[in-house]
């Protein structure tokens, strides 16, 4: 696979790796930095639906699920011909730094760098997110809302 279709990031988020997790992993806290509507079952074969917008649902289902240090999940659009739901893989490892936890993603199977850098780019905003909420603060109504991406 060319590199230049991998997405990664790295981001320290400021809380424990257990915390992290739960907030990447439970419906209502991922509402919290992601998302108007959440379905997850964070088991092998389990669901992942999030309507990260308002506009748009990402569908996939969790391939490996090692609680406070791993996810692996399947992930796409609804409604996408070109990212369609499933057709992207999620890694997800939180590594203990204290004070906090160090969160690295990487999302292959993206079929072109224009997708991989749309992507990249919501990673980092939601990532953005997610740390501030770690950090106990409110990250505010998300500027990203209604957007559809067409994807």
């Amino acid at each position: 696979m060319p590199e230049a279709l991998v997405v990664r990031r790295e981001a320290h988020i400021p809380a424990p790796p257990a915390a992290v997790f739960a907030l990447l992993t439970d419906p209502e806290k991922i509402l919290r930095w992601m998302g108007t509507e959440a379905d997850t079952k964070a088991e092998p074969g389990g669901l992942y639906l999030v309507n990260v917008t308002g506009a748009r649902f990402a569908r996939g289902s969790f391939r490996e699920v090692v609680p406070v240090h791993r996810l692996a999940y399947s992930f796409g659009w609804e409604g996408s011909d070109i990212v369609p739901p499933g057709s992207s893989l999620i890694e997800i490892d939180l590594i203990e730094q204290p004070p906090g936890t160090l969160l690295r993603l990487t999302q292959t199977g993206l079929p072109s760098a224009e997708q991989c850098a749309g992507h990249a780019e919501g990673w980092a905003h939601y990532l953005e997110r997610l740390g501030q909420v770690a950090s106990g603060r409110d990250p505010g109504p998300d500027p990203w809302l209604g957007r559809d991406g067409a994807a």
